[in-house]
């Protein structure tokens, strides 16, 4: 079962194959440049690769404006090179998730190119038109702020079309059974080429009805289903990865009750309130938002992660959490983005405080899931705020000290590098941090290898245990008899708590540091007393060593 679930205990390395490796001197990443770099994300611990948009595209909207999903951006190679790349991955042990961008195509792809030119064109209904503009045009718009409206006029169809992203965007009418065959050819034809699964991109307004005449949209969440089951008969073990940004009270829906629709959603509620805990040093909504999300069936998975390619969106917290929040990580308007959310990396957020960096990633490897990490920052890469809208932390990968941080040889890359201050790649890069045994990068390797030896966090249930300090968050998992507990500080004030051996379970009278030779044994009044430095972290395993040694199931 451990087997065909693999999903259950990976780790996810997310990046773009535009920024990640040129290989060929056009300042433009390829897939021969991944490629190469392969051994990296190996070594890093990564199981497997979620590449961002590559197919052909005009590049408006970082690829998510795709206008042919059979073929690779002739920028990034051929689908010969994206097969030697899957080929490779696989030889190393890694499976390749892809985005699935099927909520809207590009205007320039040829269905839309078709539909707008002929009334009669088979394509025509592949799109969603109305012949005026609907009095709900201003309402829903996914980039507020930037975007204002979801229905733009189109002169040579002399019909209004609906678009939920920008208008260059013209969203699919995905409940058309023709869309939806085309879907699941799509699908099967990347499966063939070696891919492990999708993270399907909006899922949401995917399965969503849409029209002119639509004032609520209701979900049709068997359409999920129909994409699984098509997995299970070309590739039993790819997986779908969903965007859904919902509330926990729908979650279920998207899994099914028998776990039978996607398999993998990404946790937004844990994750928002996840850095409110950050900013505020209060474990307490972390604690209530992980308890909300708790129910899933037993192959189902979360997907957890820190900061991704878009803004980090905080509109499921309160006006006073999201301002706390505002106030803690992004203070300039600048920082901010679409009124809900902030544009930096993780790095500059946290001050490039070692110890802040290394607590958050020790939440993320701990909490219930799976682990998805950005590219660039296992290294602690900045931004560049200078760039418009999501682009600022979607600058090149920081390889070298090189020009333009060994990503190109080309005097103009693709997207300026971070280049001079603290974040540029003079400091922040790949090779000098190989070579520091304390570096970040090195800390993050043994962090994943560690977490790839407790299955429990991805297997077992998990259980809050009470103590009186709000700013420390205490969590323990269960799982095949084994169990193990992790204690951090979200503040920067050190703390002593203690903890009842009895309320840990057997074997709690001892306490096995899985990351240093700071082991705990409970006192003679049977409880553990325990140290934690600002911003500190604990990873136990329960039982001490005589203990585990003689357990059969360890």
């Amino acid at each position: 079962m451990i087997k065909d679930l693999w999903y259950k205990n990976a780790v996810v390395y997310c990046l773009s194959v535009e920024t990640f490796m040129d290989s060929n001197g056009d300042g433009c990443g390829d897939f021969e440049g991944l490629t190469r770099r392969l051994d990296y994300l190996h070594g890093l611990g990564v199981t497997t690769i979620w590449l961002m948009p590559f197919q052909t595209s005009p590049g408006r909207d970082d690829g998510y404006d795709v206008s042919d999903y059979y073929n690779v951006d002739a920028r990034y190679g051929t689908l010969g090179d994206f097969v030697e790349f899957t080929h490779a991955a696989q030889q190393r042990g890694m499976r390749v998730l892809i985005d699935l961008v099927v909520n809207h195509t590009s205007d320039q792809h040829p269905w839309f190119q078709a539909a707008r030119k002929d009334r009669d064109s088979p394509y025509r209904d592949w799109y969603v038109w109305a012949d005026k503009k609907p009095a709900n045009a201003g309402e829903g718009m996914v980039f507020p702020g930037v975007q204002k409206s979801t229905w733009s006029f189109d002169k040579v169809a002399k019909r209004w079309y609906f678009h939920r992203f920008y208008d260059f965007q013209p969203d699919l009418n995905t409940s058309h059974p023709r869309v939806q065959a085309e879907i699941l050819k799509i699908m099967g034809f990347w499966t063939q080429l070696g891919v492990s699964g999708f993270r399907m991109d909006a899922v949401p307004f995917v399965i969503s009805t849409k029209g002119a005449d639509v004032t609520r949209p209701v979900p049709q969440y068997d359409m999920l289903r129909e994409f699984r089951e098509l997995l299970q008969w070309r590739q039993g073990q790819a997986i779908i990865l969903g965007e859904a940004n919902v509330q926990p009270r729908t979650n279920m829906q998207y899994f099914g009750d028998e776990g039978e629709r996607i398999h993998m959603m990404f946790n937004f509620h844990v994750n928002q309130h996840l850095f409110y805990a950050l900013a505020s040093g209060d474990s307490r909504p972390l604690a209530k938002a992980l308890e909300a999300t708790r129910p899933r069936p037993a192959t189902s998975q979360w997907g957890l992660f820190l900061r991704n390619h878009d803004e980090l969106d905080l509109g499921r917290l309160t006006s006073a959490q999201r301002e706390r929040v505002f106030a803690a990580f992004a203070p300039d308007k600048d920082m901010q983005l679409y009124d809900r959310g902030i544009r930096r990396r993780l790095a500059p957020m946290l001050g490039s405080d070692r110890r802040r960096l290394e607590l958050a990633y020790s939440l993320l490897l701990t909490l219930p899931g799976t682990p998805v990490l950005r590219y660039g920052d296992e290294i602690g890469m900045g931004d560049d705020l200078s760039l418009p809208e999501r682009n600022c932390s979607r600058t090149p990968m920081q390889w070298s000290t090189e020009p333009h941080g060994g990503f190109t040889a080309a005097e103009k890359p693709v997207r300026p590098v971070i280049s001079g201050g603290a974040y540029g790649f003079e400091h922040v890069n790949v090779a000098a941090q190989r070579r520091d045994p304390d570096s970040l990068l090195n800390w993050t390797e043994r962090a994943l290898r560690m977490r790839q030896e407790i299955p429990e966090v991805s297997w077992g249930d998990f259980e809050m245990l009470p103590q009186p300090c709000q700013s420390v968050l205490v969590m323990s998992y269960a799982w095949r008899n084994n169990v193990v507990l992790f204690v951090h500080n979200l503040v920067a004030d050190p703390l002593e708590i203690e903890l009842a051996a009895s309320a840990i379970g057997a074997g709690g009278e001892q306490l096995t540091n899985l990351l240093s030779e700071d082991h705990s044994e409970a006192g003679a009044n049977g409880r553990h007393c325990i140290l934690l430095e600002p911003y500190g972290y604990r990873w136990f395993r329960v039982g001490g060593l005589d203990y585990l040694l003689k357990r059969s199931d360890v």
